[in-house]
């Protein structure tokens, strides 16, 4: 089996002769290639070469496509920008909706014309072009629906909504997740594998209103696009995700990626066999300011909980985004972990 073939069997539970990996390296590929965050998010030639090389350096078995968490957020309208050249977009100016009339204002989804959407998509097919017979390809679809909402007005606001007017959180979340299919559609169409998207802010809110309001939007975009593509699509909530883990697991994700704080073997016990596990190494204590001693120890205790269970789904990574400044022998360690055990 190539990179590709591996990571495809493991998701789909298929025995597999070692645990694959793949790292959650974004901004940590534009240091490496020699590049500037505002280079690597505003040119696709960059982006693109920035993997590419990236790859190339530590062969991982899959690869992630993403610019940061405000592509679909920019798209829809709101000012996104940064400070300095090697600092990461955000969020800039005042809020994109402020009120009820603001959603009206969003006009339909285009990823051939919107903000970086057509960025990405170059980006993504260049990629797909050089690696993509061998690797493994995740392209992230930005947010999925609750989060993209809460990236579109001032989040403390939105937490209020949730409580105050609820037909209004319904509202601007129904558009959020015409533009997350949208772009979900294109990225595999521009060479993805698997689609991965972030709801962290719902992790925030707690198991009811999680419930309530960022899990059935999950569910359908979730659904919209397997339907449609045919392709795996993962869920990805930062931090400590356990008291949700069984909510998650009914999403319909084919992959839920784990940060840290979340221990593995209770996530597969939580979980069940059926869905894939992507993590969970912490990309800030032990990857970041580790050894590579000390990473491949972390790394074996993962691959170990999840074998000691059972749980032949695991795809060995960072549990979330890795730090610029991580060590690259850190990285080489991760990635030969696997042959360890």
């Amino acid at each position: 089996m190539n990179s590709k073939q591996l990571v495809s069997a493991t998701l789909k539970g298929l025995p597999v002769s070692r645990i694959p990996t793949g790292p959650l390296a974004v901004h940590f590929c534009a240091g490496q290639a020699g590049y500037t965050l505002r280079q690597y998010t505003t040119d696709p030639r960059a982006l693109a070469d920035s993997v590419i090389r990236y790859y190339e350096r530590f062969k991982p078995d899959a690869v992630w496509v993403s610019a940061d968490t405000w592509i679909s957020a920019e798209a829809m309208g709101a000012m996104v920008g940064a400070t300095a050249d090697n600092q990461p977009f955000g969020g800039i100016g005042p809020s994109l909706i402020q009120s009820a009339a603001d959603i009206d204002r969003i006009p339909a989804p285009d990823v051939g014309s919107q903000g970086r959407y057509p960025l990405m998509l170059e980006a993504l097919s260049r990629i797909a072009a050089a690696l993509g017979k061998d690797v493994f390809i995740v392209a992230c679809m930005d947010q999925y629906p609750f989060s993209l909402a809460c990236a579109l007005m001032d989040i403390n606001e939105m937490m209020l909504k949730l409580y105050d007017d609820p037909p209004f959180v319904q509202a601007l979340m129904a558009r959020c997740e015409e533009y997350a299919f949208a772009y979900g559609q294109a990225l595999i169409q521009a060479g993805a594998d698997l689609l991965s998207g972030g709801d962290s802010p719902a992790g925030l809110i707690g198991p009811d209103p999680y419930a309530e309001f960022a899990l059935p939007a999950e569910q359908r975009l979730i659904d919209m696009l397997k339907t449609a593509t045919g392709k795996p699509v993962s869920l990805h909530i930062c931090g400590n995700s356990t008291r949700i883990l069984p909510l998650m697991a009914t999403s319909g994700a084919d992959v839920l990626e784990l940060d840290h704080a979340v221990d593995i073997g209770e996530a597969c016990r939580t979980v069940g066999p059926g869905i894939a596990l992507w993590g969970n190494l912490d990309p800030v204590r032990v990857l970041s300011q580790g050894t590579p001693e000390s990473v491949a120890s972390e790394a074996r205790k993962v691959m170990e909980a999840a074998r000691n269970l059972g749980h032949q789904r695991l795809v060995l990574s960072s549990g979330c985004t890795l730090p610029v400044e991580t060590p690259c022998s850190n990285i080489e360690a991760l990635v030969a972990a696997p042959q360890t055990i």
